[in-house]
């Protein structure tokens, strides 16, 4: 299987490496081209990829269709990694909604477990070039009953850092949090928490941070001003990479394609611009596994003029809406979700997932590309619906009276039962 399909995921799209002179867009001898997978996919990863994959476009569809003309940069991957750990507190309905959300079928939990912890170690290390780093994280309200064996599970297969926090020292706890989040992105998303409620009482965090240098570097000297001309409004100006090279290219009536790759070629970020008569939006919600498959298999190796804008985007989304609209609905139902796996709540009180929020950064330059994604989930607990009760074993009053016309016909007092 190509490692196209692991890295469609989160946007850096691996492929076959370019045949380029090193003479062309650069002077440096790119490193030596990884064309094979180190070893062959374990099953558990080919489920993982594939549902990875399924789940990437699914959401991609949901989310594009509601931020029409607008900037969208989301990792689906770092989604998939985030709910695949809150997954393993869910029970009954809820862990059947997640799981066909995020395309998995009938895989069992501990398959997707072990897919998802071969797929992290092999991810991160493919290329010494790039460096490609996922790290999970786990923050819970530390007087909350949440089970050893949920924060067991999450360690062994997601390397997870768990870590009971005192919630009530707000600022303590979302310093810690930030701080853990600032790290994993080597600064490139300082915060994702700006408040901690009450009934918030765990954060299930993903984060992936990529910094990959272009197998062969766009010669900064080439860079100029040019024109943008978005969807809506009047053209801006933008600075303009440009180079001359033999790349991996495809063409088809509706678009024009072109991979990139970095460093060994493991990784690569594939450019898709549509023709005249296709706008993106059309082009963007045509995207679908099969489509992409069909887009990977027709690259060529062909010389062209590449010209790329250089690039820095910051992009915050919350997701609960998208992944509703994928059928994960009864996670996010307060009373509804069972999250069972996860804590014995105290009597009265129920887990829900409150929010699923992603914040992600991408830098494109001539060296190359760095990109970080934070996926958070928010857990919150909700009291049970209260019913009254009420009980007559002490001394009381009774009125009878007529309803309608509110006529009192009897008042009573009983501070014993009679003989």
């Amino acid at each position: 299987m190509s490692i196209r399909s692991f890295s469609a995921v989160v946007a850096l799209l691996a492929a076959a490496a370019c045949s380029t002179s090193p003479t062309e867009g650069g002077s440096s001898k790119p490193p030596t081209a990884l064309t094979a997978l180190p070893r062959a996919l374990t099953a558990s990863e080919i489920k993982v990829r594939d549902a990875a994959n399924a789940f990437a476009f699914a959401l991609w569809g949901k989310i594009n269709a509601a931020q029409r003309d607008s900037n969208v940069f989301v990792s689906p991957l770092s989604a998939s990694f985030a709910l695949g750990m809150t997954m393993n507190g869910a029970a009954g309905q809820t862990v059947d909604q997640m799981r066909a959300a995020l395309q998995y079928g009938s895989a069992t939990v501990p398959e997707i477990n072990a897919g998802y912890k071969s797929l992290i170690t092999l991810l991160t290390s493919l290329d010494p070039g790039v460096q490609m780093r996922i790290a999970n994280s786990i923050w819970y309200r530390q007087e909350f009953p949440f089970r050893q064996s949920f924060f067991d599970t999450t360690r062994v297969y997601f390397d997870a850092a768990v870590r009971g926090l005192n919630f009530n020292n707000r600022d303590a706890s979302l310093a810690t949090i930030n701080g853990w989040v600032n790290t994993a992105t080597a600064g490139k998303i300082p915060t994702v928490l700006k408040d901690i409620t009450a009934q918030q009482v765990m954060f299930l965090i993903n984060a992936i941070y990529f910094k990959g240098s272009w197998r062969l570097k766009f010669d900064p000297k080439l860079t100029a001003p040019a024109p943008f001309y978005p969807a809506v409004g009047a053209s801006q100006q933008m600075q303009m990479m440009h180079r001359l090279d033999s790349l991996s290219y495809a063409e088809t009536a509706t678009y024009q394609a072109a991979d990139l790759p970095y460093g060994n070629g493991a990784f690569t970020m594939t450019v898709l611009l549509p023709k005249a008569g296709t706008d993106v939006e059309t082009l963007a919600a045509s995207l679908t596994s099969a489509s992409w498959q069909s887009l990977t298999s027709a690259f060529r190796t062909q010389k062209a003029y590449f010209y790329l804008p250089r690039l820095t985007l910051k992009y915050e989304r919350r997701l609960n809406d998208d992944l509703q609209a994928l059928g994960m609905t009864v996670p996010f139902v307060p009373g509804g979700a069972d999250f069972t796996q996860m804590a014995a709540a105290p009597v009265g009180y129920e887990l829900f997932i409150e929010f699923v929020k992603q914040n992600t950064f991408v830098d494109i330059n001539e060296e190359g590309t760095e990109a970080a994604v934070v996926t958070t989930v928010g857990i919150g607990v909700t009291s049970m619906p209260s019913y009254p009760t009420m009980r007559v074993d002490r001394p009381y009053l009774f009125v009878l009276r007529e309803r309608l016309t509110g006529t009192v016909l009897f008042m009573g007092k009983i501070v014993r039962m009679p003989d």
